[in-house]
Formats: C-alpha cells, structure tokens, sequence
C-alpha cells in the first residue's frame, strides 16, 4: 500500500526557502573560503554528505538544509570568534577542555562572545525544533513504507559510512591532514581545520634523526656561585606584557617605563622570545616553568594543562624542592580554569593558593595581586621561617579586552595619544583605544613592580625576582598593522617577542648576554642567579642555552638541537606515559 503524501500546506514553502538560503550561505561562506582547493572540497564533501545523512535520517529537507547550515555555521563562527580573540581556530581539544565554568566566565567579559554564546545556545536548538515540526517528511513519501524505511536506512548508514571515511586520515582526503602547526593557526581554513584536528589530540614527540651525534656532553661541571644564604627567588608573569617601544611608532615618555631599565640589581634583561601570540598564556607559564615549547607537541601542545603537565618528570619548581625550597603558585583566578590546581599539582608546587579565595578575580589590578602576595609572603615566612621560597604568580588585569573607552582613563589616557598615524581612521581609532589602554595598565604594572622591588630586594633576605611577559597581546588582530623593531635574531617572530627582567639584591659574578632569550631557557638562568643546584635536564638546558646564544627551536646549531632533545627524551625520559 502507498502511503498518501502530505497536503501541500504542510510542506512550509518559506521555510524551505529560508533553508535553502541559510545553506547557500554556508556554501558561500564556509567551504568556499577554505584555504585552499584540497580543502575546500573536503570541506564541501563534508556539507554534502552531512546533508544527505540528515536527508535520508529525517526524511525533511528544510529540516536536513537547516541542521547542515546551523551545524557547520557554528563551527565556523565560532572559530572566527577565536581566531579574533586568541589568533587560533577552533580545535577538537576546544569541545573537552575549553567547555567549563571557567572558560564562560572569560565569555562573559568579551560582548561579541557573551551575544554569540547564548544565541547559539538558544536559537539554534529552537529553529531545528520548529523546522522538524513544520515539516512532514517527504522523501520518498509515495514508496511503500517498508521499501522506505529500508532505502531510508540503506542510504544514512552509506552517508555515514562515506563521512567516516572521509574524516579519516588514510582516507581520500589524507592530504589535509597533519598540517604544520604553524599553517593551521594562520590559514582561516576553518571547517577543515576543526575536522582534522581531531586527529591532532595525540601527543607527538620530536622525532631524533638516526645520525644523531651521542658524543655532545649535556652534563654541566661548574661550581656553582651562589650567596651564603638561599635567597628567595619570585617570579612573576606579565600577562599581555611587552615593551612598547619595539612598536616604532611608541617613542612618547609613557611608552618608557623603569621595569624595562636595567639598573645596579639587574644580572640579565632584554627581549624574550616565546611561543604564542594574542593568548595561550598557559603555554608561557609550561615553557617557564618546564624548559619545553609546547610547540614541540604538535597541536595537543596548546593543552598542556591537561595532557603535558602530567607527563613531565623534570620542572623547576621540582629544581627548587630538590635544593631545599618551598615552592608557592599564586594563581589571580580560579584553580578550576584550564585545569589549573591540577596542573600546578604536577609542575610540583608545594602549594597552591586560588586567587577566588583571596578576593582575586578578573578586574583585579597588579596593586590587588600585590596585595595578596605579600600576606602570603608573609605567612609563608612565619609557618616556614628556616626554608627559602620560589614564589611564581601571574598578573592579570593587562589581559585583554582593552576597549575601556579613553574618556574613562585618567590623564594623559583619556585622548588619543597616537592621532592621524594610520589610515583608515576606523583603524586609528580603535588601536589608539588599545594602546591608550594597554599603556595605562602598564604605567600600574611598573608601580606594582617598583613596590615590589623595594620590598623584596630592599632587605636583607637575599632574593631574586624575574618577571616576563608570556605574549604580546593581539587587539584584535590589529596589532599587527603597527611597524615593529626587534633583534635581526627575532625578526622573523617579531609577534613572538616580550621581555623578561632579572634582578638580585647580592652580587653575581657571571654576566648574561643574549641578543633574544627563548622562554624556556628563562628557568635555568633564574636558577644560575639564584646559586641552585641543578638536575641533569636543567644542565643540558643551560649548556643549550649557551651554545645556542639564547635560542633554541630557531637554534642554528641543528644538530646540536638533535642531540639536546635526544639526550633530555630519549636518555633523560623527560616527557613519560
């Protein structure tokens, strides 16, 4: 028996017609737009196959176009809304590590985000509601009903099959994947770069070529030049903190600021080099705090909390305990966010103390972390007054967004301090709203710095205090229309380049130099200046350091590079299961 079709009312012509267009949009602007031509079509495969699979499962197009063209459309949006913010696309690891309470309230401060979040969240399960309603199912509706259902069936299960296969990296397509880390943050190709990163959750290691020189000596023979009595050692990260004046055009008095001047107490400054850009500050906080680029990892690097931090066997704050220390985090957020309390854990801090539980939180100024540190400086010294202390904090109110409006800030921010120096004047208005922010934020950030100082390195505790930015921020991509000047060593990385400071209240013998001082060699100075003994991974490290001049990935010295990562993998067993 055939079934009748449905009376033409029901079939919702308009709605049809608003599918049709939404998909259309999609097409135009999703796959259409991928990077290249072997990923558009993968991507344009992957629409097609995913309507098909919703055809022949619904048996309703204008349900199956809608559910094509929502799906898709939030992965593409919702990739360029971090590209925007981070400079990364949406990743698979995004779904599992990225979706937490956290990570929303973050949203909540960026408006675009807040607004796009909650009407993804609302509109789009209402809109699929109303279109499965509004629409019978037609496919094959004049077919006898047991010949449908098999057809029907018959044709999702070769759909999904088709999807699968696809999505396979032996599969046709097996030529967009597994592309250079570097391409996949900078190439927009985001429906395929969503897709195939699936594929990127996987730890890799560096691969050591089979003529890897075994005759380098990695162990470092040298006394060690440290003051009668452990001094404590504080390190603070800079959040979005770099100096201004690599930005040619900052050459006003409030671009210079004294915690980018050395003086008398300084034993080594300059531009560092690092391994993020616009965010990812949890990458900077794992190469300081593990000698490591998180690059080296392939993607599922830019989720070390999680997956890295586990892993690795050797760290400083691990250095620090095995000398005698006590080992303190100050997190100015939740331990909950990105995994923090845990990974800490791991980095192997003695102690962890939630910024939440201490009045800390997103609008909290450097004046407020300073604040908080010293009562904690200050118990800690009380409960262990026979132990030196490796204190490591980060800063957090230079974080973007940097869109107070001018009129807002106090004098000489409340204007544009950069007037008609770029065109189009959309352009101009918005960097001087970022920069004038951004400077401000500094001028605090130099006051807190300069408090600290004088109470840390003024008494007659021996101490240390390194502070560094972990990435340039971004403004929203806008950052990058601004000229810059950098070392010639840095020039190709320029968006790559902060600072980093270190200074002591006692004296050092040995000068350090570098033209550009890669991020992860950051630990073993801070431990040179601090007199600590080292562990064999920290020996290599710095005995790379030298022999590299400061850099490391962009080493010129290949196979010394080779050999450095055979030795801390392969013999030293840095990063284990």
């Amino acid at each position: 028996m055939i079934d009748p079709a449905p009376p033409p009312a029901r079939r919702a012509p308009l709605l049809r017609a608003v599918a049709a267009l939404a998909f259309a949009a999609l097409v135009a602007f999703g796959p259409l737009t991928e990077n290249t031509v072997p990923e558009r079509i993968f991507a344009g495969t992957l629409v097609l196959l995913g309507l098909l699979l919703a055809l022949f499962a619904s048996a309703r197009v204008a349900f199956s176009l809608l559910v094509v063209a929502l799906v898709f459309g939030v992965i593409e949006i919702a990739a360029s809304l971090k590209f925007m913010y981070l400079t990364t696309p949406l990743l698979a690891p995004d779904l599992a590590y990225f979706v937490n309470a956290g990570t929303l309230e973050v949203i909540s401060h960026y408006p675009l985000l807040l607004g796009a979040s909650l009407a993804t969240l609302v509109l789009v399960p209402l809109l699929l509601v109303v279109a499965y309603r509004r629409e019978h199912a037609t496919l094959l509706a004049r077919h006898p009903r047991a010949a449908r259902i098999g057809t029907r069936g018959l044709g999702a299960v070769s759909a999904g099959c088709l999807l699968v296969t696809c999505l396979s990296v032996d599969g046709p397509f097996n030529a967009v994947f597994n592309k250079p880390m570097w391409i996949t943050v900078n190439d927009r190709s985001f429906i395929t770069d969503f897709f195939t990163s699936f594929n990127d959750t996987v730890i890799t290691v560096p691969a050591i070529p089979p003529d890897v020189d075994h005759g380098i000596d990695w162990k470092l023979d040298r006394p060690l030049q440290a003051p009668p009595t452990r001094p404590d050692v504080v390190a603070i990260l800079e959040e979005s903190t770099f100096d201004p004046r690599i930005l040619k055009l900052c050459t006003l008095p409030v671009c210079k600021r004294r915690m980018f001047e050395p003086d008398r107490q300084t034993r080594a400054h300059g531009p560092m080099s690092v391994h993020t850009f616009g965010g990812g500050t949890w990458t900077s906080e794992f190469s300081f705090l593990t000698g490591l680029a998180h690059t080296l990892f392939g993607n599922a690097g830019l989720y070390a909390p999680y997956n890295l931090a586990p892993r690795v066997a050797y760290t400083l704050p691990k250095a620090f305990s095995e000398a005698g220390y006590r080992t303190i985090a100050l997190y100015p957020m939740s331990g909950d966010f990105l995994n923090a309390r845990n990974a800490y854990d791991y980095y192997g801090f003695d102690a962890f103390y939630d910024g939440t539980d201490y009045g800390l939180g997103w609008k909290s100024r450097d004046a407020d972390l300073l604040a908080v540190f010293q009562r904690i400086y200050a118990d800690e010294k009380r409960m262990h007054p026979d132990q030196p202390l490796f204190v490591f904090m980060l800063t957090l109110h230079q974080h973007g967004p940097h869109m107070v409006p001018l009129a807002e800030l106090p004098p000489p921010y409340d204007k544009p301090l950069f007037p008609g120096t770029f065109k189009p004047k959309a352009l101009d208005d918005w960097l001087n709203l970022n920069l004038g922010n951004y400077l401000e934020r500094l001028q605090q950030s130099d006051a807190m710095l300069a408090e600290l100082e004088k109470s840390l390195l003024g008494g007659k505790q021996p101490a240390v205090l390194v502070h560094f930015g972990d990435h340039q921020p971004s403004f929203d991509g806008a950052i990058n229309q601004i000229p810059k000047k950098v070392p010639k060593e840095a020039a190709h990385t320029s968006n790559w380049v902060t600072y980093y400071m270190l200074k002591s209240n006692f004296p050092v013998r040995r000068k350090f130099d570098y033209p550009v001082l890669d991020i992860a060699f950051l630990g073993s100075l801070v431990l040179d200046v601090a007199g600590v003994p080292k562990d064999a991974f920290q020996q290599a490290n710095t005995l790379l350091r030298e022999r590299c001049k400061g850099r490391y990935l962009d080493c010129k010295e290949t196979k010394m590079l080779a050999s450095y990562h055979d030795h801390i993998f392969t013999r030293l067993h840095d990063l284990h299961e």
